[in-house]
Formats: C-alpha cells, sequence, structure tokens
C-alpha cells in the first residue's frame, strides 16, 4: 500500500477527517442519490401505499399490522416514576436518597433500570450542591483572608 501520509489516507485506507478531495465534506441536509430517487418514485402515492398497508393489516398480515400498530401507538421509551426522593438540602443527604432507592427496589416498588435512572439524577444533583458548598467555603476562607 502507498505511504498514508501522501495520499491523505490512514493505515486502514479511509479517508482522514479534511483530507479528502472536498474539504468541507458533504453539506448539511445533502441526500444521498438513492434517497432522492425513492423520494421521486414514491412522490404522491403515500396515500395509496397507507390505504394498501392498513388493507393488509386488516386481512392478516402480521408485518402489516405490525407496520401500522407502529405508527398509531409508538412504543414507550419512558415513563414517569411514581417516586418520591427525599429532601437533598446538601451533598451528604444523596446517602438517604440513595438508601431509598435501594429499598424501593427491594420492595418491587421499582425497577433496577428506574432505580438505574433516578441514581444518575441524585449524583448530578449531590455534584451540583457539592459545588455550591465548596464555593460557598471558599468565598468564607476568601474573605477571612482578606482581612
Amino acid at each position: 500500500m502507498t505511504n498514508p501520509e501522501n495520499t491523505g489516507r490512514d493505515q486502514a485506507g479511509r479517508w482522514r477527517k479534511g483530507a479528502s478531495g472536498n474539504k468541507a465534506g458533504k453539506p448539511r441536509g445533502a441526500r444521498h442519490k438513492a434517497t432522492l430517487a425513492a423520494e421521486t418514485l414514491l412522490e404522491g402515492e403515500a396515500e395509496a401505499l397507507s390505504r394498501k398497508a392498513v388493507e393488509l393489516a386488516l386481512n392478516g398480515d402480521v408485518s402489516a399490522l405490525r407496520l401500522c400498530l407502529d405508527r398509531i401507538v409508538p412504543p414507550r421509551k419512558d415513563r414517569p416514576v411514581c417516586f418520591e426522593l427525599p429532601v437533598m438540602t446538601e451533598s451528604k443527604d444523596a446517602v438517604t436518597a440513595a438508601a431509598a432507592i435501594v429499598a424501593a427496589v427491594a420492595a418491587g416498588e421499582l425497577t433496577p433500570t428506574e432505580a438505574a435512572e433516578l441514581s444518575k439524577v441524585i449524583d448530578s444533583y449531590a455534584r451540583t450542591l457539592q459545588a455550591v458548598e465548596f464555593e460557598a467555603r471558599l468565598m468564607k476562607l476568601e474573605k477571612a483572608i482578606a482581612k
């Protein structure tokens, strides 16, 4: 293989970023030729295709039925969690909140996935509280030194 430094390609033969003939890269919103061709073929046919998919679904075609149902009722990715966390006013309160989450998982009130997501929220909030507490202590020290 030729020296990649001279060709603008990496060791695997792929173009390195910014080294191709088009330094700016593909313009934002540019679409592939195959996509444009498919859109041209399907132009004005959306209603007929939709009607046919519904007819096939009503006649028992499982794939068409799944397609229609996925459009009517998309799979739910998330849901609100009805769980009351203890109030957190200091970063050390995160321990109490985490203990409440562990107890809720043990009792079957929360799924492990829900608990993991809530733990991320607690961790983020505790870090924010730590930053505020640290800043307050630092300002207090700076005022004491300045006197």
